[in-house]
């Protein structure tokens, strides 16, 4: 008898029990299984096949037929209704957030001394564009801080990036909405995130890139200086012909207040970002000004000398209000509100509908996709091109997403659109990762369109800045996504849509993180001083750098580690697992659902799943391992030879 068989037959001769030598040695399989888990269960990221129940089209009679036809025409009049209310609602959830942080946003701004340090810059136009939910707002406030001479085109391309960061909030927000599933919101949460990691990882390596080299402002001003352009039309409103008569109804806004604060109008500050007046005019007269001297004159605007003082000319805007808005422009017309209270009203009211609406387009996609077309659907957009044009699918689809997102003019609508789609099994996280990275490009064709219908003296400035937002997602693009090894982002945001999905709680952690917390310590730092940045930072730096690499030695090589480093276990528990955190979060929540009547039945659930995988405990047991016996040990032997033997 060895260790290493699992079983011994006394009884067995050798002539009967000897294998022959060309018997084929089955796989080796672990000889200590686990009751409570399944090994045949599906790995959660596979696509879940969306299986038709009802009976087939053949089996049907003709009024089955029919009814079938006329319930797909409903659901899909039903869909577009829903996805027509989805964008409207986010539509208004952005008006909501400038009423409530508009305000803010230019003060932030208006600090001009910040906005020359770049990672000051960064986080400024992270939480500027969090609270506009607008990178177009947030960009054409730069813009006009540009062109008024607050601030220069090398300092806003940090601005830009900050923004690029921000946008991605809105559909990390809709991905919370389906947490009502664990494996979808799983993939949805990921499908959501990958547009953030591939923002922030882009961030690092190319914000000090830039701080150190200028690398983006000077392409684009190489650009700007080689061709002539011309102003043209605006972009196409494509979109928000569709959309305008819902939204404009509730709200309209004064966008231009925000700006007016952020380049220091002081008149601005006590206006209502509630469009008053529907109707105005704008009259540009030519003002006499001095300015310190001849250097401070814009070229080609006359400048002369009297006396002691140097004087030029320069266009200034008065606009004149000649129609007050009414009810049928928009319901808070009249609404003698604080823009923080319409803010909040709105916000609440766009929140539910954008629930509602996700809800229900779920639901209608998971009752449509089924059987043959979600068949057709999967294939349509999951498979690669045939060998050897596999790796064009991922450019293809790439180009793809740009284009519909030039067609909704919103990289926010487009990606919290797939979002669900990602949740729901129908586009893999691997499509989803180059649609988000199109949608990056498309936003910015949009805004370079947009730029390019400037007024002559912003047209230089406002351009240089689009074009800085363009090269820096193809710089992005092409870190991350042209070879297979470097499409990090995918692995990150798989490895956090697992994190969620075991701990729900959590994604409301990373997105109050990142996209505040985080945000404003940096920008608090900034404002201490360099010195206190630096001194803050680096140590944080250093230590993250180091648990990255320890972990990666700990999965990958960990004999080259101390005997201590090879697992964390060392560390108070609440430091290396999050199990002690989930209990107190899960008793917060039930002290609440108990006290305030208000916990959430998903939440509830998820509870209830922890407790009974704590309480359970994992049994082992021993299986019979051919793979594992001696060499000249024979396999089982059938019965009938057992028998034989012994008698």
């Amino acid at each position: 008898y060895k260790a290493t068989s699992t079983h011994y037959y006394p009884n067995l001769t050798d002539d009967a029990c000897k294998a022959p030598k060309d018997s084929v040695v089955l796989s080796a399989y672990s000889t200590m299984d686990l009751v409570d888990k399944d090994p045949d269960e599906d790995d959660p990221w596979n696509l879940p096949e969306l299986q038709d129940t009802g009976l087939k089209w053949s089996e049907l009679d003709a009024k089955g037929k029919v009814m079938r036809v006329l319930t797909s025409i409903v659901k899909f009049i039903l869909l577009v209704g829903f996805l027509y209310m989805f964008v409207c609602s986010l539509d208004v959830l952005s008006s909501a957030f400038q009423l409530v942080g508009g305000k803010a946003a230019g003060d932030i701004f208006q600090d001009n001394a910040v906005l020359s340090n770049p990672v000051a810059g960064l986080v400024i136009g992270v939480l500027v564009t969090v609270l506009v939910q607008s990178s177009s707002t947030s960009s054409s406030i730069v813009v006009s801080m540009v062109s008024s001479g607050l601030l220069e085109v090398q300092s806003a391309v940090p601005v830009i990036m900050g923004a690029n960061i921000g946008t991605s909030v809105t559909n990390t927000i809709v991905a919370m909405m389906q947490a009502g599933d664990r494996n979808e919101f799983r993939r949805a949460f990921a499908g959501a995130t990958v547009h953030d990691f591939f923002n922030w990882l882009s961030v690092l390596i190319l914000l000090p890139l830039e701080a150190a080299t200028g690398v983006l402002y000077k392409l684009t001003k190489i650009v700007i200086d080689s061709f002539n352009i011309q102003g043209g039309d605006n972009a196409p409103d494509l979109l928000n012909v569709i959309t305008d008569p819902l939204t404009s109804a509730i709200i309209e806004l004064d966008k231009t207040v925000i700006s007016d604060i952020a380049t220091g109008d002081p008149a601005a500050r006590n206006k209502s970002l509630i469009k008053i007046w529907c109707k105005t005019e704008k009259i540009t007269t030519l003002l006499n000004i001095t300015v310190p001297s001849a250097a401070n004159c814009t070229t080609g605007v006359p400048c002369w000398e009297e006396g002691n003082k140097t004087w030029t000319q320069i266009n200034a805007t008065e606009t004149i209000n000649l129609e007050r808005c009414k009810y049928s422009n928009h319901i808070f017309a009249y609404a003698n509100l604080p823009d923080l209270a319409v803010g909040l009203i709105l916000l609440a009211l766009s929140l539910l509908i954008l629930c509602t609406c996700l809800i229900l387009i779920v639901k209608l996609l998971n009752s449509m996709l089924k059987g043959q077309v979600a068949v057709v659907i999967k294939k349509v957009l999951n498979t690669d091109f045939p060998f050897p044009f596999g790796w064009v699918t991922g450019y293809i689809a790439i180009l793809v997403g740009a284009g519909m997102t030039f067609i909704v003019q919103s990289s926010s609508v487009f990606t919290s659109a797939i979002t669900p789609l990602v949740g729901i099994g129908v586009i893999s996280l691997e499509r989803a990762y180059p649609l988000t990275l199109g949608s990056n490009i498309g936003t910015t064709t949009t805004a370079i369109l947009a730029a390019m219908a400037a007024p002559g003296e912003t047209l230089a400035n406002s351009l240089q800045i689009a074009l800085c937002h363009f090269f820096f997602n193809i710089a992005g693009i092409l870190l991350w996504y042209p070879i297979p090894f470097t499409r990090i982002p995918i692995r990150l945001a798989r490895a956090l849509g697992n994190r969620t999905a075991n701990y729900r709680w959590f994604a409301a952690i990373y997105l109050l993180l990142c996209f505040f917390l985080m945000p404003l310590t940096i920008l608090g730092l900034s404002l201490a001083g360099w010195q206190a940045l630096v001194g803050v930072a680096v140590p944080i730096v250093v230590l993250a750098i180091f648990i990255i690499i320890v972990n990666l030695m700990q999965t990958r090589c960990p004999r080259y580690l101390p005997s201590r480093l090879r697992n964390w276990d060392f560390l108070p528990r609440p430091l290396h697992s999050m199990a002690p955190w989930d209990g107190v979060v899960m008793s917060g929540m039930a002290f609440c659902g108990t006290r305030c009547c208000c916990c959430c039945k998903c939440c509830q659930k998820t509870e209830d799943e922890e407790k009974g995988g704590k309480e359970r405990k994992k049994s082992q047991e021993m299986y019979d391992n051919p793979a594992l016996t001696r060499d000249d040990e024979p396999l089982e032997a059938p019965k009938e030879t057992v028998k034989a033997t012994q008698l």
